[in-house]
């Protein structure tokens, strides 16, 4: 019979003579050490499995950690940007048409690239 470890346990049956419980013991006594060996393979397999989840877990949190300080960064440059380009808007005339043309100039300047993008991709 197998217990809930995978074991075999020996069945003691009163009609067994002493020559064949020893001979069942030593049978027995050996599939337990195979299974018991083959489950600290699993074991330290799944340990080891374990720990590469860990450390990658790790690396994923210091690169977003990264990402989250370069984003930081980025939000306070744009967000100056911003401020500059609505002050800009707001002062006069003579601003505004140039504005105009800053802005028809690089919505022309992204069509050129992507045209160039997409033929050098064909």
């Amino acid at each position: 019979m197998i217990d809930s470890c995978g074991f075999i346990e020996a069945e003691m049956d009163g009609n067994q003579t002493g020559s064949n419980t020893g001979a069942v013991d030593e049978m027995l006594d050996a599939e337990n050490k195979r299974l018991s060996e083959n489950l600290s393979t699993k074991v330290t397999r799944l340990k080891s499995l374990a720990l590469d989840i860990d450390r990658e877990a790790d690396d994923h949190n210091n690169y977003l950690d990264g990402m989250d300080s370069d984003f930081m960064s980025v939000t306070g440059l744009l967000s100056g940007s911003v401020k500059r380009f609505t002050g800009m808007a707001r002062s006069g005339r003579d601003n505004r048409k140039l504005l105009c043309y800053v802005s028809a100039g690089l919505v022309g300047l992204f069509f050129i690239l992507y045209y160039l993008v997409v033929r050098a991709s064909t």
